[in-house]
């Protein structure tokens, strides 16, 4: 049986996703980590990894990979 790599949505985990919002709704890592009650080097950690789940080499991809998957939840003024 072939196995298959995960992506998009189910990649992440339950962490990854909620500090993609937090970081999506414009948090720097020092307040994310303040509002998670987690380090900043735990921050910087969990952003590393979506970004080589997503493979993307900045801020900016990230987010728009997040996007093109369905991973922010966004809504329209």
């Amino acid at each position: 049986m072939e196995r298959r790599k995960k992506n998009g949505l189910s990649a992440l985990t339950e962490r990854e996703q909620e500090i993609l919002q937090l970081i999506w709704n414009g948090l720097k890592n020092r307040e994310i980590g303040n509002r998670l009650k987690i380090s900043v080097k735990t921050v910087e950690a969990h952003r590393a990894n979506m970004m080589k789940k997503l493979r993307v080499s900045n801020a900016a991809q990230l987010l728009k990979a997040a996007i093109e998957e369905g991973l922010i939840r966004f809504r329209l003024a």
